[in-house]
């Protein structure tokens, strides 16, 4: 007896699985429009800051079947950092978290009406647990380069501050997205 509701149990599992499997294959879950309003920065990057110095490198791909996008960020200098940016349907925004060595990011939003992505959120400093307010806005140029602008809020000050600006040009040695 135990034997055959166990069979039946492995049985119904293997259903139940070949069928999520199939429901999967006829659609992807993140396909619509909205999930993809941030594919313009999906692509190998060289960086550079407002004078034109090398910044670094940035990998931006798509991940887990179209619902993620990870970012592989590496500094001139050797530093890393990565993200995870991804459309919730629940909220309707973006958001990414983007951890390093020393700091940690947590922001969302959305494409505003210019057609940049602008996310609002807070950064943390590791060593210290400071926070401040934080924003990060991407946007698409005319000739295929992506600016990317990072403001931190100074609360002493209580004014803005822009914190990085880099300018992401196509790699010469890009590799395929999927």
């Amino acid at each position: 007896m135990r034997a055959a509701k166990l069979g039946f149990g492995i049985l119904a599992f293997g259903l139940s699985s070949a069928m999520a499997q199939e429901a999967t294959q006829q659609a992807a879950p993140c396909s619509g429009e909205a999930f993809h309003a941030f594919d313009f920065w999906l692509g190998d990057w060289d960086v550079t800051t407002p004078d034109g110095t090398f910044a670094g490198s940035n990998k931006i791909t798509r991940e887990e079947n179209g619902c993620l996008i990870l970012e592989r960020w590496t500094s001139v200098n050797g530093g890393t950092g990565q993200s995870y940016n991804f459309y919730n349907p629940a909220t309707e925004t973006w958001r990414q978290v983007w951890v390093s060595q020393g700091a940690m990011i947590d922001y969302e939003g959305g494409l505003t009406e210019s057609g940049s992505m602008k996310l609002a959120g807070t950064i943390t400093y590791v060593a210290s647990g400071q926070q401040a307010d934080f924003t990060g806005e991407w946007n698409l140029n005319a000739d295929g380069t992506v600016t990317q602008h990072f403001e931190q809020f100074d609360a002493e000050t209580e004014t803005w501050a822009t914190w990085f600006t880099g300018t992401y040009t196509k790699s010469e040695t890009e590799s395929p997205q999927p």
